[in-house]
């Protein structure tokens, strides 16, 4: 084959690779988009998608291993055939089936992604090893590991696509149909690839795998933890992001993009990249992994930055080592099995165990010491200790510079408190020096590594989950907090603050939703504005804070997806606003679009939207959709109360858009308690009111509806501002891109 037959060749099958492995991430956040209204947004959904995701990889590879054992033409003819087979699954959308009341988002989350996109998925996540393995037999020359950096380049660029370009610019339905058309180009392409295979005349038989050296056990178990412990990092970053940072969908995308550029800088042909960040990783993987525990607070950005840049250096350095350790090309499907295992069991030990075993995201800082481990030993700088101890003397003088470190550590954690101290600070200096040296030694840098991590907030967080105050359901990560003297108590969701008990004074309604807050003034006033047996509902439990606002004659209902909540301000008393104020509230336990889909016809006077994952926007409760069940459920003059507090995201233009269209009378309230009220417990907060009646409002806010410009007033009932006519939400098109304040993008 002359050069440009050689290079048309290669750039035919790179063009084929990535446009499968684009479709293959472009789907990932497209299906979990249309997934929303059932599935909710807390981050172990996405890690539940993931894991699903990685099952059906594994299955592709494991589909590509055993074809690649055939004659080349039959491969060719069965993945043509398996490709059409999937085509029946087209357009892409949700499976259409009943999702029981009662069932375990565990289990039923990965169902209804199977039956979604399982086959389409699984033959299309065969293209990177197959591809690879034909580009051999169409009689090309090179290097076919390097695909697999386009491979990675294409799954990154379909990630990002969407979020970017794809959600803000498409409903959902002309998403499916542009999914639809780019995979009918990808079948052409694997014809015109299968035509170069049948084509071929040149000898294949160095391409099969009974001419190459065997592959050991051992070597198998180490690919797969090499695999494992990035892919389980991928999902425990996202965890830690979203519980300990900052929840939101859109920073769920950013460790999965990171984990996939990744490979490319790993199995690209140039290896100055890898090599040099492999070089580093040892440092960055002790000044990183000494932050794990540490609360951001406003440098939101420094946080995101710090645990992303630990994420990529770190598994480009594990890939590298698998690149170093490849075997030979005609083992080649063999070789991308064992990856495709080791990122199961990374992404199983994540989604399903982690939940289980811990009450916290401990999953990130065993991985990281896991890393630690198995990180090619890397010197950034070499005093000679070898030639002066010994090989031996010096792994032994590694161990004891490293306890030492560790016992700094305990020290540190133990006894100095948070707060920044210039000794506290020098001791911390002296544990990263001495994970420096002894960085060469496996064993002794995950030990300095650990002792970093427990002076660093490492142990508070141990107490934490010692002693009970931290709980973990599949939708978040719970911490019980009290003060020293034991008279206020308060739920952290994740950072966010999601409730708060003066213990002296139970049945005072504090926090977002003091007797100031748009939600205070609504319930305070609903026997005055609908009568003695006034119905009231509430979307999301909390603490159960609202609970003491009830009056004698009215009913109550409580509508909260997840029963951990119901536990903490029920069944366990933890908090006792229900048991107080509201013993008789009827809580109604699932998903709120679907439990309030079942209420019947105006049975509400009063409904409050107050569903947050930490600070996680619930956005399929605020789509047109689910703005059409709540005025079904709302009687005619009934009032609706949208909770909008966020540190991240304006709300505002999102909910006013809705009220606009759907001709509600809307209002907005923003509370900002005097310091002396903040030291009580209060806290600034945003509520929207919304009635479809404008006298109905008009008698909550004291306005009068004359549609003028209103303009802002701290404290005060305001007019939502006009909103731009791309603001409203719904089902089919949503993106939170927009309305991120910290990325101050321009609209």
């Amino acid at each position: 084959m002359n050069e440009a037959g050689r290079l048309r060749g290669r750039a035919l099958f790179v063009l084929t690779i990535f446009t499968g492995s684009f479709l293959l991430f472009l789907v990932q956040p497209m299906i979990a988009r249309m997934a929303l209204p059932r599935l909710g947004g807390a981050p172990a959904v996405w890690n539940s998608a993931m894991l699903v995701y990685q099952a059906l990889l594994l299955a592709g590879y494991a589909y590509a291993h055993r074809l690649s054992r055939e004659a080349p033409q039959r491969q060719a003819a069965v993945h043509l055939a398996v490709l059409l087979l999937a085509a029946l699954w087209l357009p892409i959308g949700l499976a259409r089936f009943a999702i029981p009341a009662d069932a375990s988002p565990v289990f039923w989350v990965p169902w209804l992604l199977l039956a979604s996109i399982g086959p389409l998925f699984f033959a299309v996540a065969a293209q990177a090893p197959l591809m690879q393995r034909w580009f051999g037999l169409a009689g090309n020359s090179g290097e076919p590991y390097a695909l697999y950096a386009a491979s990675n380049l294409g799954s990154f660029g379909g990630l990002i696509a969407y979020p970017l370009l794809v959600e803000p610019s498409l409903p959902t339905p002309a998403q499916t149909w542009l999914w639809t058309g780019l995979y009918v180009l990808l079948f052409l392409l694997v014809l015109v690839c299968a035509r170069a295979i049948w084509a071929s005349k040149g000898s294949v038989s160095a391409m099969t795998p009974e001419t190459a050296p065997p592959i050991s056990w051992r070597q198998r178990l180490y690919w797969i933890m090499l695999a494992a412990v990035p892919s389980g990092l991928m999902l425990s970053t996202t965890s830690h992001l979203t519980t300990d940072l900052m929840a939101m969908p859109l920073i769920w995308v950013i460790p999965l993009g990171t984990y996939l550029l990744s490979f490319t800088v790993a199995f690209a042909d140039n290896r100055m990249p890898a090599n040099v960040l492999s070089r580093f990783a040892p440092a960055i993987l002790l000044v990183g992994g000494a932050s794990t525990f540490l609360l951001w607070g406003s440098a939101v950005l420094t946080g995101l930055a710090v645990s992303t840049i630990l994420l990529f250096v770190v598994a480009v350095a594990l890939h590298t080592e698998m690149y170093r350790t490849r075997p030979d090309v005609a083992r080649l499907t063999d070789f991308y099995l064992m990856m495709s295992v080791g990122g199961v069991i990374g992404g199983f030990f994540c989604a399903i165990v982690a939940p289980l075993l811990f009450n916290w995201t401990w999953e990130h800082p065993i991985l990281l010491v896991a890393a630690a481990l198995l990180l090619p030993p890397s010197r950034l700088f070499s005093l000679g200790e070898e030639e002066t101890f010994g090989r031996n003397g010096w792994t032994v003088a590694s161990l004891i510079i490293a306890l030492a470190a560790l016992g700094i550590g305990l020290y540190v954690g133990k006894s100095m408190a948070v707060e920044t101290s210039h000794l506290r600070t020098a001791l911390i200096a002296i544990i990263l020096i001495a994970g420096i040296i002894v960085a060469g030694r496996r064993v002794a840098l995950a030990i300095v590594l650990a002792g970093a991590m427990l002076a660093n907030g490492g142990w508070n967080h141990t107490e934490l989950s010692g002693n009970g105050s931290r709980m973990r359901s599949y939708f978040g990560t719970y911490t019980i907090s009290q003060s020293e003297d034991a008279s206020v108590r308060w739920l952290s969701h994740g950072t966010t603050m999601h409730g708060m008990q003066l213990m002296r004074q139970p049945t005072l309604p504090i926090s977002y939703y003091g007797p100031g807050s748009g939600i205070g003034i609504a319930a305070r006033r609903a026997e005055d504005l609908f009568g003695a047996q006034a119905q009231i509902g509430v979307v999301g439990l909390g603490t159960g804070t609202l609970a003491c606002y009830k009056q004698p004659g009215q009913t109550w209902h409580y509508f909260e997806i997840d029963p951990l909540m119901v536990e903490i301000a029920r069944d366990r008393k933890i908090f006792t606003f229900l048991d107080k104020c509201a013993p008789d509230a009827q809580i109604h336990l699932g998903d709120a679009r679907l439990t309030l889909a079942e209420q019947p016809d105006a049975s509400f006077d009063l409904l409050a939207i107050d569903a947050f994952s930490s600070d996680s926007i619930p956005l399929h409760l605020l789509t047109k959709e689910a703005f059409e069940v709540y005025r079904r459920v709302l009687k005619p003059d009934g009032i609706l109360l949208v909770h909008i507090s966020n540190r991240h995201i304006d709300l505002n233009p999102v909910v006013a858009a809705e009220a606009a269209a759907g001709q509600w009378a809307a209002a907005l309230r923003f509370d900002s308690p005097p310091v002396a009220a903040l030291n009580r417990g209060m806290r600034p907060s945003q509520w929207i009111a919304m009635s479809p009646d404008a006298a109905r409002l008009a008698q909550l806010t004291g306005m009068v509806y004359d549609r003028r410009p209103a303009y802002y007033y701290p404290d005060r009932w305001i007019k939502l501002k006009p909103p731009r006519s791309d603001d409203r939400w719904t089902d089919d098109y949503a993106s939170v891109l927009p309305y991120v304040s910290f990325l101050k993008v321009i609209r």
